[in-house]
Formats: structure tokens, sequence, C-alpha cells
């Protein structure tokens, strides 16, 4: 079996999803196509040598419906030959298109690959692909009290590890605090890529708050909380803030992978290559949870530790996630989204997995570390986790 390398990893900014949002009026076919275009001219590579495209987007319908992975393809120039496909594993879905390409590299079925994600929360509001669904009799009778959304989720993990609104809402700060201190530092500047807006560019993440604190964040209302769901959960506290939640974003992102003998042959610098994956399910109620044993079974793949581990990118849906996360293992707070997470850099779901992935990879780079471990919860009760190791 042949290693799997990742060449480039490149993303937009991550703009507000919601309209007056940087990119509200970008078509998510051209925001895709954008990154697909700037990866294959950052590597020298015609189109016809890429074997798929596979893209993650959760809400498929709409701007985002019919193949949104080879409208982008064929909206980005490249050859009509190369195929393209899209996948929803909800937040995780473009780390799931990562864990496809790579797992075809090493199967010998394809040599280059492009994984991808979109997600334009602005023009297909969350949810949108669940409109109008018939409750299936089988959840019914296997879960009589219905499941619950992710915000209430959160709450619930947030009880269950004990967490109070004042250590969420001093990781909240803590995140938008890191993610400027990066941007600042020029960390983003390899894998961020300017999109043409108007006569100007969009260049930086406008979902980061500068000078955003704990005592700001204290004065926001709980986002989840109704008088239904009060009844049924009495004993959550309702912690969970706009501020303490990731934002609803409008973002793309793109990863080139390749087996290490096309790398050499292309004369393309591997810059990591995959070490391990794992994906699971777990309690669809507490739903956010699975990135705990998604994380024991990938490390038990890779036979490591979590102190092998130099960076953890752990998705910050909501600020209870990796709270929880980092409880459970007695992880480093350093090494956990140490330039910012989601509640700062953005969440557009379709786009998530490859932009950590992104991240990821820069602070490697930038620090000498060997391994990173990247793991995200994902709607209905499940994770993927991935491990990585710079080259």
């Amino acid at each position: 079996m042949q290693n799997a390398v990742i060449v480039d990893a490149v993303r937009t900014p991550s703009a507000k999803g919601k309209p007056g949002g940087a990119l509200a009026e970008m078509h998510p076919v051209d925001l895709a196509a954008h990154v697909l275009a700037v990866l294959l001219e950052r590597s020298g590579l015609e189109s016809t040598q890429v074997d798929d495209v596979i893209m993650g987007c959760v809400s498929q319908l709409r701007d985002q419906g019919s193949n949104i992975a080879r409208q982008a393809v064929l909206a980005a120039g490249f050859a009509e030959s190369v195929p393209a496909v899209t996948i929803d594993r909800q937040c995780g879905s473009s780390q799931q298109a990562v864990s496809f390409a790579a797992q075809a590299v090493m199967a010998g079925a394809y040599d280059v690959v492009i994984a991808a994600g979109v997600e334009s929360m602005s023009r297909v509001p969350l949810g949108s692909s669940a409109e109008g669904s018939v409750r299936a009799d089988g959840m019914a009778r296997r879960y009589p009290d219905g499941l619950v959304g992710q915000g209430v989720s959160a709450e619930l993990v947030a009880r269950r590890w004990d967490l109070s609104r004042e250590r969420l809402d001093a990781y909240a700060a803590e995140s938008h605090r890191r993610a400027v201190a990066a941007w600042d530092a020029g960390l983003f500047d390899s894998q961020v890529v300017p999109v043409p807006v108007g006569a100007g560019a969009f260049d930086r993440d406008e979902t980061i708050r500068s000078g955003t604190t704990p005592e700001a964040l204290a004065a926001l209302p709980p986002a989840f909380r109704t008088s239904e769901l009060e009844q049924r959960f009495p004993e959550l506290t309702w912690d969970i803030t706009a501020g303490n939640s990731s934002p609803l974003t409008d973002a793309a992102s793109a990863v080139l992978i390749m087996s290490e003998e096309g790398a050499a042959r292309l004369r393309l610098r591997p810059r990591a290559r995959f070490h391990a994956f794992s994906a699971v399910g777990d309690d669809p109620l507490l739903m956010l949870t699975a990135p705990i044993p998604a994380t024991r079974r990938v490390l038990e793949r890779a036979g490591l530790s979590l102190d092998d581990i130099d960076v953890y990118e752990v998705n910050e849906a909501f600020a209870s996630v990796p709270l929880a996360w980092e409880a459970e293992f007695g992880a480093d707070p350093a090494r956990l989204n140490p330039w910012g997470g989601a509640i700062a850099l953005g969440h557009a779901v379709g786009a998530s997995g490859t932009r950590l992935l992104g991240t990821m990879l820069a602070y490697l780079e930038h620090t000498g570390g060997r391994y990173g471990l990247q793991t995200m919860c994902e709607g209905g009760g499940m994770a993927n986790a991935t491990i990585i190791e710079r080259l």
C-alpha cells in the first residue's frame, strides 16, 4: 500500500453567512471553483491529471444542488473529463472527503485527487435540506422522545462535563484572541487565497471579533432555550449563546492529495503524509461527543498516544465540544486549536474539514511539529478523526 501525501491546501477567508456578508452575493459554485482553480494553478498541474474531485457540502439543494462538485469543476475550467462527487457527513463532510481521497490513493485506485468543501450559509440556510422531511417510523420507535438540535446537545455536553458559562465564554474569547494573533503574525498567509469581490478582494476572515472579552460575551442571552425544552431538560442552565458558538459562515477550501511516488514523479514536494483515520457513531441525543471515541480509535490505529501529538484541531462548533474533549483526555490546552478555531474562524459546515486540515498543516510547518490530530463532531452523533505526519 502506498503513502498518501498532502501537497497543498488552500481556503477562502471566512465570511459572515448572512445577507450583507462579504461572500453573500457569490454563488457557491463560483466560490468552490475559485479554490479548485487556485489549487491547480499553484501546483502547475493540468486538470487532466486529476483523477477525481471529492467535495463536502451539507445543504445540497437549490444553489448547492445538482452535485455542486461537478458544477464547480466545470466552472473552474477543468477538463470535462474530470469527474466529481459531492458527499454529506454533516459538519465533517470535507474531512470525510479527505479520507476518501487519501484512502483511494493508498489503495492504488487514484494517483491525484482533490478533496474540497464549500458552504454558502447565507444563500442556503443550515437545515434547508431537512425541510419537509417526514419522521421515520423506525426512528420514532427507537427514540420516542425525539432527538434535539445541536445547540441543545451542546447544552447537554456542557452539563455532563460541568462546564460553566464563565468557562465557555472564556474559551470563546481566547479563540478570537488566538485567531487575531495568528492573522497579525501572517500565519494564515500560506493557505488563505483572496476572493475577487466587486472591484476589490476579500482577503481576511470577517468572522473574527477583535477585542472580544468574556465580560462582553457574558451579556449575551441563551440561544436555544424554549419553554418546551426547559420542561424536557430541567437540569440545563442554558449557557450556550451566539458568542460561545461558531457563526454561520460562507467559505470554501481544498486540499491536493496524491501518492508519494506520484509527487516525486511530478516534482512536487509532499508536505505531510496521512497516518491514520477513524469514523465513529455515538449517542445521537448528545450528538457532539463522538470526537472522543473517534480520537481513541485513531490513536490506537496509529500506535500513538496523545502526548505524541503536537497539535489538536478539534472543531469549535460550540465551546463545550473542545472543552469536553480536553477534559476527557487531559489534553494540553496550548496545543488545542492554537491559532483559534471555528468560534472565531467560522464554520462553513461543508468546508470546515479541509479548512481545519490546512490550518493544522501550516501550524506543524511553522513550529516544526511532527504529528497533528484533527477531529470534528457531526450531526446525528458521528465524528471523523485524522492524524497526519509532517514531512
